[in-house]
């Protein structure tokens, strides 16, 4: 994964910083301080984060607004 990606995922997480558990908070923590100093993340590291950003950042479901945008008929 490359920095880019690290960077991505760590700034979506900034806000949901407050619904974290300790070790949840401890981890972002730690990753916060490896992405500062410019280091790449081992596997253990990338895939903790990828789970903290699949748990918290959910995709919206945009077919709900479909509704909104349709033409009326007659």
């Amino acid at each position: 994964m490359s920095f880019r990606d690290q960077k991505k995922y760590i700034e979506a997480l900034r806000k949901y910083e407050k619904k974290f558990d300790r070790r949840e908070a401890d981890d972002y923590k730690m990753f916060v301080k490896m992405n500062k100093d410019d280091e790449d993340f081992d596997s253990i590291s990338l895939r903790r984060l990828k789970e903290l950003y699949d748990k918290y950042n959910t995709p919206v479901d945009r077919s709900k607004y479909d509704a909104f945008f349709k033409k009326k008929e007659g």
